[in-house]
């Protein structure tokens, strides 16, 4: 028996099994989708070590899961024309189908890519004081869909992330500090300058009020009935509302302390003497 021609034989039934692929490209085949599965895992866990403290472990979780299944379909696909199926049909297909699902769901696929924006220019974080359009709170989730505010009097909000990413975005805690600002009047009789320099002492005794950019004090206007102080102060951010609730009231009784009256609005009304005939 000639063992070569036994060979040739094996060889051409399996081609003929394969449809015309060997052994060698099925195996060559299975080769690609493994190192597709290898890649998709070291870029998941780089991905995950990468934006562990940065974003909430639910959007982490679709994050990891976009790359990791993307990269494994591209694997994928690349492999098929091993096994004699030419990707070019299916992309068509799969084409024809995106169109369709993309018309279906198209607030989701924007709000979808919204998200992932956010993600990548971070104008908000967890924990941030925001106001996102006429929404203002804390932000205490971003998710890939929507972003979850929690408002000063406690209402949580849901607001998809097209609307986030296209909103005017003020964000009260991206800087290390925040100004704040006072208007109060003082009586025509008082010193002006003897009131400017209580407040400017007491400002200058607070830990926290910022030494730079130093406190403004200043006469802003000649009201009606007082002399109007215009005072502006910077503190920490995180810690902005406790001061400026804090020091208002500290400055009311320290110029009262010291005999400066903060009047209340006044209006002079002259009544004419009628003599009769």
């Amino acid at each position: 028996m000639n063992i070569g021609a036994a060979i040739k034989d094996v060889i051409d039934y399996q081609i003929k099994v394969l449809g015309g692929r060997t052994v060698g490209d099925v195996i060559f085949f299975f080769v690609i989708l493994f190192v597709a599965v290898i890649i998709a895992k070291i870029v998941r866990i780089n991905i995950r070590r990468t934006l562990k403290e940065k974003v909430p472990k639910t959007t982490l979780n679709a994050v990891e899961k976009i790359f990791y299944y993307g990269i494994i379909t591209v694997g994928f696909l690349a492999a098929l024309p091993y096994i004699g199926v030419e990707p070019t049909g299916l992309m068509v297909a799969g084409g024809i189908a995106g169109i369709v699902i993309g018309f279906a769901s198209q607030t989701v696929v924007s709000n979808l890519i919204s998200g992932i924006f956010l993600l990548i220019e971070k104008p908000i974080k967890i924990g941030d004081g925001v106001s996102l359009g006429d929404v203002s709170g804390v932000v205490k989730d971003i998710r890939i869909l929507s972003t979850t505010i929690r408002t000063w009097d406690g209402i949580y909000v849901r607001i998809p992330n097209e609307k986030v990413f296209t909103s005017n975005i003020q964000n009260f805690v991206a800087h290390a500090a925040r100004r704040f600002e006072y208007k109060i009047g003082i009586a025509y009789k008082d010193d002006a300058d003897k009131a400017i320099e209580i407040i400017k002492n007491l400002l200058e005794e607070h830990p926290l009020i910022l030494k730079e950019p130093a406190p403004q004090i200043f006469v802003e206007e000649l009201g009606e009935s007082s002399v109007n102080l215009a005072i502006r102060i910077w503190a920490p951010s995180s810690h902005w509302f406790s001061v400026k609730t804090e020091m208002l009231w500290k400055i009311k009784v320290s110029l009262e302390k010291e005999g400066i009256e903060i009047p209340f609005p006044q209006r002079v009304i002259w009544m004419a003497d009628k003599k009769k005939g």
